[in-house]
């Protein structure tokens, strides 16, 4: 997968563990950061893809992640029956 998006991040020059918060206020600011992000989308697809179990990517936290994907299996599933 494509990752030249990295470059442009608003969280390129930003601690990594700003991403990896240990509690919800982490998790509300590291958003606050990702949704002002021009590769935002383009950083929670790579993390849906990669299976990215920890951290914040692209605005998303871990549960909110499995929850996308949790709903693209079940989008799945019913379109192959039709």
């Amino acid at each position: 997968m494509d990752t030249d998006w990295m470059e442009v991040g608003k969280c390129k020059d930003l601690s990594p563990a700003s991403f990896f918060p240990s509690d919800g206020v982490g998790v509300q600011e590291a958003q606050r950061i990702c949704a002002e992000c021009p590769v935002a989308e383009a950083c929670l697809e790579y993390a849906l893809v990669e299976r990215v179990d920890h951290g914040v990517w692209g605005g998303k936290s871990e549960r909110e992640r499995r929850r996308i994907l949790r709903r693209r299996r079940v989008g799945l599933s019913v379109g192959a029956g039709a």
